[in-house]
Formats: structure tokens, C-alpha cells, sequence
């Protein structure tokens, strides 16, 4: 049973291409301007010709109000050295509303506190650049709604779909007015509109190691959708990108079929099931040749010519219903009937593993996660094998949401080995690939203004090597205005500005965590994109057995499914793990974003239990001294007081977006009851070690403090 393709192409792309005609003049008496139109062609020229003169241009790219992690990034152009990014602030972070749509207030806040901190002010912001290119997203959505009617109008009653929220359009279109009062400005500030996947594959290729190469580089965006669709391919090579393919379609897409099985299946509402998922498909059958739900399941992606993904519409019917009706009977005979929006995160239909001793479907329901996995990554495959084909190129650059799948990219690394290479293009070679730290659409405003400092003629700038660009460091005076609360209790262990107080933080650290205690490090500037990466971190004993149970329960109060990862030096990293050669460029780069996993060796289970997943993997990022120095240091002491320089790292923050401020890491450190303390590092150096107050605080954190100041006493 097969149908590809919409009832109805003709009608939509007639209401896609009048959607968009008249989008774009709407926009445009908005204050919102396409690229090519004359004010950004002229915006583009004046740009070019004084960054010729040497002058230094400031670009901010926005995610406005209406569609999920809206943000803003601040970027300063040089001819010289091209763009260079100061800040990503997203909003969630300041808000603390995960993913959220709303009109980035905070984040534009913080943004200009930066701007005058370094001397400037908003009137040195040469252009404003959006997130997506708003006609042509509108065309899309048209499109979209036609083709499949009249079952596709029920998408109309749809307040939120694939990102978007309705709810908040109204003031996206408002946001040249929006922005002007906010900024104190008597006009309206005009918008130029940037193609959404054009900043995701520019941005990423951009500040990927392989930018410099003069062979050629696929570039892959894989999302939920674009404004143009789901899926766009192009080539890169020496600094330069032209696009090769877009699908133009919102629900031929990988990100779709994820996050709605994802969502139907685990019991969890789209942006938060997909990880989730991926994480249960371990615990589940995840061969090909046995899992009962594979073979049939795989017939919901037609593999087309061309490395094309189509929706089968004959089992799927989220093309009209992504929500209420997202199954035909066709496919409710493969997977059972779809959870509904009122059971998402409802306890009883939650898939946990913990279950599976005493419900009878959590097995089968985890087959089906890994089914959906093996699904994805086939589809995955079939895309990137067409374009290394068409490109021979043998470097990868990954981005989109859907590069956020860290088993998927690791099955990439494999499947496209040395005798791939020798079969499909006759050379010996094998598949390196690179993945940003914020593939999602987080990190799209910095594609937009690196794409328009592209357009202005700017180089391409430097190759990203760690992702602490969100916020700017806290000040002393902030943290110990967080610390006047009477329920918690700080004292300052030191500094961690000179070489000697570093080491002096960091080997307490390790000793308390050596010890079995869980504690948090916040320091800098917080991490862009969603993986805490040291700045805002948790850190627990990686050879504690019972270190992920702890943290699951105590701290995190999170599902089992979801493994602890491991930050390790690049030595201890080697050591545990296998780390593909595909991944070396630039020692190992990849590996610092923690958005590929990494089979462990035969002794890291023993060695390191707590970070070792259900499948013999670890989500591995790796510490650099030079762009993380204390975090660096906290690891070298791991190896002298657990015998390991490596550690647990997740996310510092309880069911909620990661701690931005000195007051969310105080209010994260009240939800979190088994947290023994948060270190907090100011931007001056002087660091507090804060813990629960009164009755709550065991004293565990105490008597360490107490045991390792008698062993060192000259500290």
C-alpha cells in the first residue's frame, strides 16, 4: 500500500506561489525585506563598501516571536578576519520556558547590556537579519494546506505544528514596531529576511574545519521543516556554497516522521520526545533482521531516486493531522493507536524502561523505538550516499534538527567506510564528518548574520572550536546578589584567575566528586545549543555503578532511557572510546560538541559504568584546556582522585531549560535536592561553593571541604 505525493499539486503549488506573492508585499510594508529586493541590495552594497574601508560592522541576527528557540546573536564583521560571534542568546535560557516562541525580549536585553559594556550601543547594529524568509515559509504553509484537501484544512485549526506557534504570528509581523519601542527608537527597524536553511548549511560549513579545503563538501540540512521544506543539499568548497536541492516539502521530512512516532509512541510532546526516543531505541531490538516492526514500518519512507525521502500518505496522515489523526488504519496495524495530545506526558502513557518488569507492552514499545531508529537512519543514509555520489566529495557537514540524532551520525561514520568509497567513487577514502554544537534552529540567527557578512563580500571567519557563546560571564555582584536567599548557604573556596588558584578549585572538585559527590559547575558564559558542555554543568563519578540512578532519581528527576554522557581529556577519551577517524580533523573537533556517540572498548564498562549506554556507546565530548581551562583542570584531577580524567556531565537544570543567570542556578540548586553544591565562578575569578541551607544540607559538602583542606593545607 503506497501513495507519494499530495492529491492535489497543482492547487497547491497555485496557492503556494499566490501565498507568496502576496506575503512578500504584506512583509515588505511591515518593514520586512527580502533578499534582492532593494533595500537589502543596498544594505549589502553599503556593507561591502565599509568593510572595504576597514571599518568594524555589527550584525544581529533575530529569531523573532512565532516559531520554537527564538533568540538573538550579536556578530562583529571584520574585513580582515571576517565575522566573529560574541553572543547567541536564547530566549528559553532568560525566560525559562523550554523551546519557546515568544518575542525575545530578554535575550535582546541581555544583548545591548554587551553591546555597551564593549562601548557600543544599539545604534552601531548595521543590520537586522531574520531567521527565515517569511514569504516563502508562507507559500510553503499555503501550499501545504491546499494540496491534501480537504482533509489538509483541519491544519488551519493547528495553533502549533512543526515549530510554529499561531498564537504568536500576529506579533512576529509586528516585530519592526516591537523592536523599535524596545530599543528606544522613533522608527520602525527594518528586517531583511534570510532563507532558514541557507543559514543553517552557510553557518555550519563556514565554522566547520573543513572550510578551507579546496575539494568539494556536502553539505546536508536535515530538519522538521524550512521555509522552503524539509530537506536542502548543497556543495561547498573553497569558501564557497551553492545550493544543488531542495524538496520542498514540509512533510517529506525525516524531522517529521521522528517526532511524531516519537511523540505517538513515547508519551511526550514534540521538541522533547525526539531525544527521548532516540535514547529508549537502545534498550530495543536494533536488528534489522529480527525486530518484528522494522520490516514493515520501513514502508512509511519511500527511498526515491535522486536520494529523495517521500511520505508514504497511504499509512501516514499527519500530512493533514499531525496531532489528533496522525495515523491511517494501515499503519495503527504496525505501531497500535497513536497517544493523543491530552495523554502526552501523563505518567501511565510515558514510555519508561523502568517498566519493563512489570508491564507487558514496555518491551515491545521500546522494538518500536529502535524500529523507528533503523527507519531513520536508512532514510539517512539513502540521502547522504546521493550526495556524496553527485558531489564525490568525501568530507560531511551534517546540520538541522535532525543532527541532533547522535546514534544516526555515528551509523553515518560507519556506513560510509573505506570500501564504500572504493565502490561508489573509485578512491580510497572514508567519511569525515562534522557536526555544529547547534545544529538546531538555536543557531540559526548566527547563520543569518554570517550568511549577509558572506553576501557583503567578509571572509568566511574563524573555524568554531566551543560553544560558550550564550549570555556573557556573570559578575561577582550578580552571583552574591543570588546568594542573599535564606535557604541556601555560600562560602568563597577561592579563584580561578591565575594558573595556581585553578588548580586549587579544580582538585577540590575532583576530590568531592571522587568521593561520590554530585555537584555543579557555572561559570562563564552559558553553552549555545542544547548540551551543557562544562559552563553549566552537573558532574558526577563516571565509575560509580550507581552514579545514573542517583542523578536520575535525586537530581535530575529524569526517565532511565536518558544515558549521562562523558567529558573527558582527549587522552581519556582514546583511552574508553573508539574514536572514528572520520572525526580527527582538527584533533578531534567533533567530538567537542557532544552530538556523536562513540563505541566504548571492552574495559569502559568496568572502568566508567555510569557513562557507558544500554548499547555500548557514550555520547562523548571532549575538554580543551585552552577553551575550557577549569573545566580542563577539574578532569586532570579526576584522573589523580578517581584514577580516570574523565566525568558524568548533564545539563544543569531540573525539567526546565539549562541555568542562564546566578538566580536560575540558585533556583535549580532548590529543585535539585541530592545536588551536594553548585561551584559559581565569577567573571572576575572569585569563586563561591553554595549549598543547600538549613536542614536540607546533609553537611556531605562540609565534611569533604573540611577533609580536603586538611590534606592540603597550604591552600
Amino acid at each position: 500500500m503506497r501513495r507519494i505525493g499530495p492529491k492535489h499539486p497543482r492547487l497547491g503549488a497555485a496557492a503556494g506561489h499566490a501565498a507568496e506573492w502576496l506575503a512578500t508585499r504584506l512583509f515588505a510594508r511591515a518593514g520586512f525585506h527580502r533578499l534582492g529586493s532593494a533595500f537589502a541590495e543596498a544594505r549589502l552594497a553599503e556593507a561591502h563598501e565599509r568593510l572595504t574601508r576597514g571599518e568594524t560592522l555589527y550584525f544581529a541576527g533575530l529569531g523573532p516571536a512565532g516559531t520554537h528557540n527564538s533568540g538573538v546573536a550579536l556578530v562583529e564583521v571584520t574585513q580582515a578576519n571576517g565575522p566573529r560571534l560574541i553572543l547567541n542568546n536564547e530566549e528559553e535560557r532568560f525566560s525559562g520556558n523550554k523551546h519557546t516562541s515568544e518575542y525575545p525580549r530578554a535575550s535582546i536585553d541581555a544583548m545591548i547590556a554587551a553591546l555597551r559594556g564593549m562601548g557600543r550601543d544599539v545604534s552601531d547594529i548595521f543590520a537586522w537579519l531574520t531567521t527565515w524568509d517569511y514569504p516563502a515559509l508562507a507559500g510553503t504553509l499555503a501550499r501545504t494546506i491546499l494540496e491534501e484537501a480537504p482533509q489538509s484544512l483541519g491544519l488551519l485549526r493547528t495553533t502549533e505544528a512543526a515549530g510554529f506557534d499561531a498564537r504568536r504570528m500576529d506579533q512576529m509581523t509586528r516585530t519592526p514596531k516591537i523592536l523599535a519601542k524596545q530599543l528606544g527608537l522613533g522608527e520602525r527597524v527594518p528586517l531583511i529576511m534570510m532563507p532558514h536553511h541557507d543559514n543553517h548549511a552557510w553557518f555550519s560549513y563556514a565554522a566547520s574545519p573543513f572550510a578551507a579545503d579546496d575539494d568539494p563538501v556536502a553539505i546536508a540540512v536535515l530538519d522538521g521543516t524550512g521555509d522552503r521544506g524539509s530537506v536542502s543539499l548543497y556543495e561547498g568548497r573553497a569558501g564557497t556554497m551553492r545550493k544543488l536541492y531542495s524538496n520542498d516539502s514540509v512533510f517529506d521530512s525525516l524531522g517529521a516522521f521522528y517526532s511524531v512516532i516519537a511523540s505517538t509512541q513515547g508519551g511526550w510532546t514534540w521538541l522533547s520526545c525526539e531525544g527521548r526516543y532516540m535514547g529508549a531505541a537502545a534498550w530495543g531490538n536494533m536488528d534489522r533482521a529480527s525486530n518484528r516492526y522494522y520490516q514493515r514500518l520501513r514502508d512509511v519512507l519511500v527511498l526515491a531516486d535522486g536520494g529523495e525521502i517521500r511520505l508514504n500518505r497511504a499509512l501516514a496522515s499527519w500530512y493533514a493531522s499531525p496531532f489528533e489523526a496522525p495515523y491511517h488504519p494501515a499503519l495503527t496495524e504496525i505501531l497500535g493507536e497513536p497517544l493523543k495530545p491530552s495523554q502526552l506526558w501523563n505518567p501511565d502513557a510515558v514510555l519508561r524502561v523502568e517498566d519493563i518488569q512489570h508491564r507487558a507492552d514496555t518491551q515491545e514499545r521500546l522494538d518500536k523505538a529502535a524500529a523507528t531508529q533503523l527507519v531513520f537512519e536508512d532514510a539517512m543514509v539513502h540521502v547522504v550516499d546521493h550526495l556524496l555520489r553527485t558531489t564525490g566529495a568525501h568530507r560531511l557537514i551534517l546540520t538541522g534538527g535532525v543532527a541532533l540524532n547522535a546514534v544516526g551520525n555515528m551509523r553515518l561514520l560507519e556506513h560510509f567506510d573505506a570500501v564504500w568509497f572504493a565502490t561508489a567513487q573509485g578512491r580510497e577514502a572514508r567519511l569525515h564528518l562534522w557536526v555544529p554544537p547547534v545544529p538546531g534552529d538555536p543557531g540559526v540567527p548566527i547563520g543569518a548574520a554570517w550568511l549577509f557578512a558572506h553576501l557583503a563580500g567578509a571572509p568566511r571567519g574563524a573555524a568554531l572550536s566551543h560553544a560558550f557563546y550564550c549570555g556573557l560571564p556573570p559578575a561577582r555582584a550578580e552571583i552574591e546578589a543570588a546568594l542573599r536567599a535564606d535557604d541556601v548557604t555560600a562560602e568563597e573556596i577561592g579563584e580561578v584567575a591565575t594558573p595556581d588558584g585553578r588548580a586549587a578549585v579544580a582538585d577540590l572538585m575532583a576530590f568531592v566528586v571522587a568521593q561520590g559527590g554530585v555537584i555543579a559547575l557555572y561559570q562563564g558564559a552559558g553553552e549555545t545549543g542544547p548540551r551543557a558542555l562544562g559552563h553549566r554543568s552537573i558532574l558526577a563519578n563516571p565509575c560509580d555503578p550507581d552514579a545514573r540512578e542517583r542523578l536520575n532519581a535525586r537530581v535530575k528527576y529524569r526517565e532511565a532511557i536518558r544515558p549521562l554522557a562523558p567529558m573527558a581529556t582527549l587522552e581519556a577519551a582514546r583511552d574508553h572510546f573508539v574514536l572514528e577517524d572520520g572525526c580527527a580533523d582538527a584533533d578531534y573537533n567533533a567530538y567537542n560538541y557532544m552530538v556523536l556517540t562513540a563505541h566504548a572498548k571492552p574495559k569502559a564498562r568496568e572502568n566508567i559504568p555510569a557513562v557507558i549506554h544500554a548499547d555500548g556507546t557514550g555520547r562523548i565530548q571532549i575538554v580543551r584546556e585552552r577553551d575550557d581551562p577549569l573545566t580542563y583542570a577539574y578532569l586532570k584531577a579526576m584522573g589523580r582522585h578517581a584514577g580516570v580524567e574523565m566525568s558524568v556531565n548533564t545539563s544543569f537544570n531540573v525539567a526546565g531549560p539549562i541555568a542562564q543567570t546566578p538566580q536560575q542556578a540558585v533556583e535549580t540548586l532548590r529543585r535539585a535536592k541530592g545536588l551536594d553544591a553548585v561551584i559559581m565562578v565569577a567573571s572576575d575569578g572569585t569563586t563561591f561553593a553554595v549549598r543547600h541551607g538549613g536542614e536540607r544540607d546533609g553537611g556531605r559538602f562540609s565534611d569533604w571541604y573540611a577533609r580536603w583542606r586538611a590534606r592540603c593545607p597550604r591552600r
